[in-house]
């Protein structure tokens, strides 16, 4: 009799293991959290976005990342290497700008630029990004919200990472 109660347990055990692999593998194989810079675009209207930022080799421009409204994107994938990035957003559709007073060189097409003089020497435009200021934190996300602003400041100050402009 205690043999075929074993055996019961045991095909009952054998009917649960493969349910509790199929729930328990995503727990056990969840990423932790991503280091980032990420910008999201809160607006209906696709956007395109360059960011500037200084490495090792000195100040570098990179665009454009085109969001679609109500996504986000990655521009720097990892833990955050400087405490202040730069940001210039157009919006594609009504041509309004999310921009600052820090100037830096940028393209009509894709672009990595290195340095921010000379741009129109150069072949380059320039354009005003708004600087933010990480805290040397690992991750930081910008929101952009349907009223780029005029003065490039941001629309609402930063909080734990994430700054809305």
């Amino acid at each position: 009799m205690a043999s075929a109660s074993r055996q019961r347990r045991r095909k009952g055990f054998a009917l649960l293991l493969p349910l509790l692999v199929l729930f328990a593998a995503p727990l056990v194989m969840a990423s932790p959290a991503k280091a980032d810079f990420r910008v999201c675009n809160a607006t209906q209207n696709l956007v395109g976005v360059g960011i500037g930022y200084r490495a090792k080799t000195g100040w570098i421009t990179e665009g454009w990342w085109h969001i679609e409204g109500s996504t986000c994107k990655t521009l720097i994938e990892g833990p955050l290497s400087s405490r202040f990035y730069y940001l210039y957003a157009e919006d594609a559709e009504r041509g309004g700008r999310w921009d600052g007073p820090i100037s830096m060189c940028v393209a009509e097409k894709e672009f990595k630029i290195a340095g921010v003089t000379d741009c129109v020497a150069r072949g380059f435009q320039r354009a005003g990004f708004q600087e933010y200021d990480t805290g040397e934190q690992a991750s930081w996300m910008v929101q952009l919200t349907e009223q780029p602003t005029a003065d490039g400041t941001p629309a609402a100050p930063p909080s734990n990472g994430q700054n809305s402009q």
